[in-house]
């Protein structure tokens, strides 16, 4: 898929950014991202036998990470709409019977006819009209496991203006219109809204970056 479905979001990546996302991303990060997101899928409680959805999953960085954890009953799924991170994801668990992929959109209503344990999206939403967003929160929350968890993986809620001048900076020059909404927006009311309960967060990065964990009831 070479076009946007929404051009003015800033996670729909096609073209060379799609085809170099991993090496963008450690360059972007300056080499923070890759030891920082395995501290962040330790702090999720992965257990051996859980069924994992990572909705968004791009190249498969994160769900290598991830597969880590697993035991050979856990098993690991990957959901993304671009044929450049099918491929990318593909290669990276080549002999890996735990994995598979599954190529459509997160932004529309689905069936997979599967329940899982966690379901995790990472920083995928905020890239979103918000209408959407509860679009994907629905699917989540009709794909978990009575007790299951849907992890948030974005950013947290916080006032732009109180910012430190070089961190606003940053997020007004790379972000895109979707994300000062979702900064704005009280992430446990709406997922409660929706039938989550049972919340657990954890803050990084000066607690702009938030892990949000919920459970299906």
């Amino acid at each position: 898929m070479n076009q946007k479905i929404y051009p003015e979001s800033g996670v729909e990546l096609t073209g060379f950014t799609a085809k170099n996302y991993d090496k963008l991303l450690n360059i972007g990060s300056f080499g923070f991202y890759p030891g920082f997101i395995k501290k962040v899928v330790r702090d999720m409680e992965i257990k051996p036998d859980d069924k994992i959805l990572d909705l968004g999953c791009g190249t498969g960085r994160n769900a290598e990470i991830i597969c880590a954890y697993l035991g050979e009953k856990g098993r690991i799924t990957g959901v993304d709409i671009s044929e450049h991170m099918e491929r990318q994801f593909r290669n990276r668990f080549n002999n890996e019977d735990r994995s598979e992929f599954i190529n459509r959109r997160i932004d529309i209503p689905f069936t997979l006819n599967k329940a899982y344990d966690k379901i995790f999206i990472s920083f995928v939403i905020h890239g979103f009209p918000h209408e959407v967003r509860e679009t994907i929160i629905k699917n989540a929350y009709n794909h978990l496991v009575p007790g299951g968890r849907f992890i948030i993986f974005d950013f947290a809620e916080f006032d732009i203006e109180k910012m430190p001048g070089l961190y606003r900076m940053v997020f007004e020059k790379i972000e895109c219109k979707y994300a000062f909404d979702f900064i704005k927006r009280d992430w446990k009311e709406i997922l409660a809204h929706y039938g989550f309960t049972n919340f657990f967060e954890k803050l990084y990065m000066k607690n702009y970056i938030r892990l949000l964990s919920a459970r299906t009831q």
